[in-house]
C-alpha cells in the first residue's frame, strides 16, 4: 500500500500506479551526509517503468525557487516565440560588470546555457515580455504545485527570487517529456534545448543536465542538477537537490561530484548497466 502512495503522488513521472515499481533508496544519504547537505535524489529507469527515491516527501511535496534550470524552459519559450532563432542566437553585453567576468561578452545561447549566465537569460525574458511568458507557464502549467503562479514585476527575476517554486518531481517531469518531445513546443525547439543540455559522451553513455544554483528565503543556497543519462540506448531520468546552511559552502563542484557518485554508486557511466 506504501508504494502504491508513493507511485500515485508522481502524476508527471509515471503513466499508470502500481504497486511495485517504486523502490525508496535510503542507503544514497551517504553521499549527503559525506557532503554536509540535505536535499533528495529521484530516478526514472523508463525502459523498466521503475522509480528510485531519496528523500520521497522532499521529492513530491517540497517546493523551491528553480534558479537556473528554468534556463530550459526559458531558452524553449524564446526559440517558440523567435526571440531566439537557434542556438547561436547572440545577446550583447550591456557593459555591466555584475561579478561574473566570464559573462562580460557578447553571447550566444548556447554560451549562455552552458555557463549558466543570468544577464542574458533576463534580457531574453524581457524580450519575451510578459503576455508572452505567462500564456506558456500557464500551458505547461509551471509552477503550480499549490495554486496558479502568476507573474508581477519581476519578468526577469522570478526563477531566482523565490517567486516561482516548483518541486523536484516537477523538473523530472519535465526533463522527461523534453527528451521524448512532449512538451507542448516544436520539435525542433526540443531539439536545440536537448543538444545544448549535452555534456559527456563516450562509447558507455551520453550524460546530459542542466544546473540551477540559488538561495532559499531562509538565505540558504539551493542547488539542482535536472536531465537524463542514456546506457544502451535506453534514458534514466534524474534529479539532484542539495541545500545547505554554510554560507561559505561551493556549489559547483559539490553537485556534480555527488550526481556521478551516485550515478556510479548505481552502477551507471562504466558500461555495466
Amino acid at each position: 500500500m506504501t508504494r502504491w502512495i508513493i507511485c500515485c503522488l508522481l502524476p508527471l513521472v509515471f503513466v499508470g500506479c502500481s504497486p511495485n515499481n517504486v523502490d525508496v533508496e535510503n542507503d544514497l544519504k551517504q553521499y549527503f551526509d559525506a557532503n554536509k547537505v540535505t536535499g533528495t535524489f529521484g530516478m526514472f529507469d523508463n525502459g523498466q517503468g521503475r522509480f528510485s527515491v531519496y528523500n520521497l516527501p522532499r521529492f513530491t511535496d517540497s517546493v523551491y525557487l528553480p534558479a537556473s534550470t528554468f534556463k530550459i524552459i526559458n531558452s524553449l519559450i524564446g526559440l517558440e516565440t523567435g526571440q531566439a532563432l537557434d542556438s547561436s542566437t547572440i545577446i550583447n553585453w550591456d557593459g555591466i560588470d555584475r561579478g561574473r567576468p566570464e559573462c562580460n561578452r557578447n553571447m550566444s545561447m548556447r554560451d549562455a546555457f552552458r555557463i549558466s549566465c543570468p544577464p542574458w537569460y533576463q534580457e531574453l525574458a524581457r524580450r519575451i515580455g510578459k503576455p508572452a511568458m505567462q500564456k506558456w507557464i500557464d500551458t505547461l502549467g509551471y509552477a503550480q504545485r499549490y495554486g496558479k503562479f502568476t507573474i508581477g514585476n519581476n519578468l526577469d527575476t522570478f526563477w531566482l527570487d523565490n517567486s516561482a517554486k516548483v518541486t523536484a518531481d516537477e523538473e523530472l517531469g519535465i526533463a522527461k517529456k523534453l527528451y521524448f518531445d512532449q512538451l507542448p513546443f516544436q520539435k525542433r525547439s526540443q531539439r536545440i534545448v536537448r543538444d545544448m543540455m549535452l555534456w559527456e559522451t563516450d562509447a558507455n553513455y551520453h550524460l546530459s543536465y542542466k544546473t540551477g544554483w540559488g538561495f532559499t528565503e531562509k538565505g540558504n543556497a539551493l542547488g539542482w542538477i535536472v536531465g537524463w543519462i542514456e546506457e544502451n540506448q535506453h534514458p534514466y531520468f534524474f534529479v539532484l537537490q542539495i541545500e545547505s546552511n554554510d554560507h561559505n559552502f561551493d556549489m559547483a563542484p559539490v553537485r556534480i561530484k555527488m550526481l556521478k557518485d551516485i550515478l556510479k554508486h548505481k552502477g551507471f557511466m562504466e558500461g555495466k548497466r
